[in-house]
């Protein structure tokens, strides 16, 4: 789901200026919408399709809460608010009274825009209802080792690296073979949200005590959400490589250009064979 932000935009305060810092983060590193607070009031018709598809995020920069009082006017639904202020006290960093930002003042931001990427990553999760672990599997035997390899929905590149189409968003991740060669990995580290990618960029990267990997993208367009899950626990892609240890979601590009160079399922299969015999 798309989200949307309404800022307070008071220069006259410090707190303020730190608002409006905070959508322009939010605004370059998330795609997230800024909504201007005096368009807004002076024509709320201008932002009807914006709010009809968005999760809302207002930001007030001091207790006047001049945003949130707008949004309550015209009645909107705001599933997620800050106050910087009180995020300054929690925080016990000092912002000062100047009205142009210092380096206390980007660490909040910072700071905040990271706790509102946890949030915007759950919504964007739980939007993305229907990409369940797979039941069907055909497998490639070689020695002891057996690899799983889904029989329907999933897509492959030669670089072992899967995705799951749902309308017009991917599920990406890598594929058992990548997870049993890694052996146990103990590091994740995401790509950023809101990055335009090509075909084959790079998503995030893993790392075991044998190995690390970065994992390419099968497929074009925006990263929307990464699996911050992984973070704290990277095995979940040893226990579950095709369900809860998927590595990114990408709003699609150009799908139809990208399949053209991947792999179904029996074509995967023939290639793991290769590659397990190779690595003998």
């Amino acid at each position: 789901m798309k989200r949307a932000v309404l800022s307070c935009n008071g220069m006259d305060k410090q707190f303020g200026s730190l608002a409006r810092e905070l959508a322009l983060k939010l605004s370059e590193t998330q795609g997230t919408e800024i909504i201007c607070p005096v368009l807004l009031n002076n024509s709320p018709d201008r932002y009807e399709k914006t709010l009809a598809e968005s999760s809302l995020l207002v930001v007030d920069g001091c207790p006047t809460r001049c945003a949130s009082k707008l949004a309550n006017k015209l009645g909107l639904k705001v599933d997620d608010k800050v106050l910087i202020s009180e995020e300054a006290k929690t925080t016990g960093l000092e912002v000062g009274k100047s009205l142009r930002l210092g380096p206390v003042g980007m660490q909040l931001i910072e700071l905040l825009s990271k706790e509102c990427l946890v949030s915007r990553q759950i919504s964007v999760e739980e939007a993305s209802a229907g990409f369940d672990s797979p039941v069907d599997f055909i497998t490639v035997t070689h020695d002891k080792f057996i690899f799983k390899i889904p029989s329907h929905d999933y897509l492959f590149s030669e670089n072992d690296c899967w995705v799951r189409v749902i309308g017009n968003r991917a599920r990406i991740g890598v594929s058992d073979f990548v997870q049993q060669n890694l052996t146990d990995i103990t590091y994740f580290e995401p790509a950023e949200v809101g990055r335009e990618i090509e075909q084959f960029d790079e998503v995030g990267s893993l790392e075991s005590g044998k190995s690390m990997m970065d994992a390419l993208s099968p497929v074009s367009g925006k990263i929307v959400a990464v699996n911050t899950e992984l973070v704290d626990s990277p095995e979940l892609v040893n226990e579950d490589p095709y369900g809860r240890g998927w590595i990114a979601e990408v709003e699609l590009d150009d799908f139809e250009s990208d399949k053209e160079v991947l792999l179904d399922a029996a074509a995967y299969s023939r290639i793991v064979e290769k590659k397990a015999a190779e690595a003998n």
